[in-house]
């Protein structure tokens, strides 16, 4: 706008004349203007002393910043709609925004800055963090050959191949290249007061037993029957077959029995094959104790339960089993690694077959009390099945 070469004081001066009776006309030769410059003076400043004049200059120049005020604001709002991703939280999203808006939108560093509300220091920051790209390539091979690890356990084989990484920063590392393990939907839990399980003193004092069902590719399903050391976590047997009988379960007790010697309490839910006579005549001749969780209570075999879960995410939800001879073959495959390899968290991040070998056979506590008797059960039985082997054979 072109700026006039009369102030306010001067044009009402002007204007003052003229209410004094001087003429347009002489008006406009003594101050060389048009008289159409006067008469726009007079409809804009006419009956106005100096201060009014000011006010109304004060006012116009207010309202323009208010204006171009308002315009910065609409286009902050249109550059910040444009901004890529939903939230600009972490520096290097900060760095990324502010570039975005002096490409797109030509704003200043300052502009730009001051639009997301982000410090010039950190927009101008650079990195001088070493990029570990030998512990990355590591991790990454890891995180595909063990994609149900997490990186805790991550860590922990890392450290073993000598890799010297605090596990902050292999979290930071970890999150960065994506390596999250996808949860899977599991049912609701009631949530309640629960006793903690017993745990045992010793390998070999306690087993637990389950079953774990699968299917092939044809769709023909098959059965495992896991055992597991409750004290060492040692996963003792995964035996698969399309039938797993009483007596089967039976043979291959023996053979476990044969191999690892005899517990003193076998623990498992109320499973035809479990309560069969097989098992119950089983029982009562090599005299071991077996206890039944109460029906509807997986939580009193927390082991087993625990292992086919690990059991069920980290094989048999990523794997697809041809045949039989695959389905066993895969699952001895597994059971090595899992006694040997992979580190257990119960455990302090060691091997249940590491940890079992800090047991000394002589020096091992046993179950018994100091009055002779045995401890508590680690559930209460249920009624109908809390009879002793030999009188279920008795009563038939």
């Amino acid at each position: 706008m072109k700026r006039s070469r009369f102030s306010e004081e001067q044009i009402i001066g002007i204007l003052k004349e003229h209410e004094a009776g001087v003429p347009v006309a002489e008006l406009c030769r003594k101050h060389r203007v048009s008289d159409a410059s006067v008469y726009k003076w007079k409809a804009k400043f006419g009956g106005m002393d100096v201060s009014e004049a000011r006010r109304l200059r004060a006012l116009g120049d207010e309202n323009a910043k208010l204006k171009r005020m308002l315009a910065d604001a609409m286009l902050d709002n249109v550059a910040l709609k444009d901004l890529p991703g939903k939230e600009v939280v972490t520096p290097a999203a900060r760095r990324s925004a502010v570039a975005h808006l002096m490409e797109r939108h030509e704003m200043s560093e300052r502009r730009a800055c001051k639009t997301i509300g982000c410090c010039r220091m950190t927009v101008r920051y650079r990195s001088i963090r070493p990029q570990d790209e030998a512990l990355r390539e590591r991790m990454v091979a890891l995180a595909r050959e063990r994609r149900r690890f997490g990186y805790r356990r991550l860590h922990v084989l890392l450290k073993r191949e000598g890799h010297a990484v605090n596990h902050k920063k292999l979290f930071r590392l970890y999150r960065e290249e994506r390596l999250a393990v996808r949860r899977r939907g599991g049912r609701k839990r009631a949530i309640g007061t629960r006793a903690p399980i017993r745990l045992p003193l010793a390998p070999g004092e306690r087993w637990s037993l389950d079953f774990v069902s699968d299917q092939f590719t044809d769709g023909r399903r098959f059965r495992i029957l896991a055992v597991v050391d409750d004290c060492s976590r040692q996963n003792l047997a995964l035996i698969a077959d399309t039938s797993l009988s009483g007596t089967r379960v039976a043979r291959e007790l023996e053979r476990l029995i044969a191999r690892h010697g005899k517990p003193t309490m076998i623990v498992s839910d109320n499973g035809s094959e479990f309560t069969s006579n097989a098992i119950l005549a089983w029982a009562d001749k090599t005299h071991i104790e077996w206890h039944y969780i109460a029906p509807g209570k997986p939580t009193q075999n927390a082991f087993i339960e625990s292992f086919n879960g690990r059991l069920r995410d980290e094989l048999l939800n990523e794997t697809l089993f041809s045949s039989l001879h695959h389905a066993r073959a895969m699952l001895a495959r597994w059971q090595a690694d899992y006694n040997t390899t992979r580190p257990h968290s119960a455990l302090g991040w060691s091997t249940p077959s590491a940890f079992a070998a800090t047991f000394h056979p002589q020096r091992a506590p046993t179950l018994r009390l100091s009055n002779g008797s045995a401890p508590t059960p680690v559930a209460q039985p249920a009624n109908e099945l809390s009879k002793t082997a030999g009188s279920e054979l008795t009563t038939g």
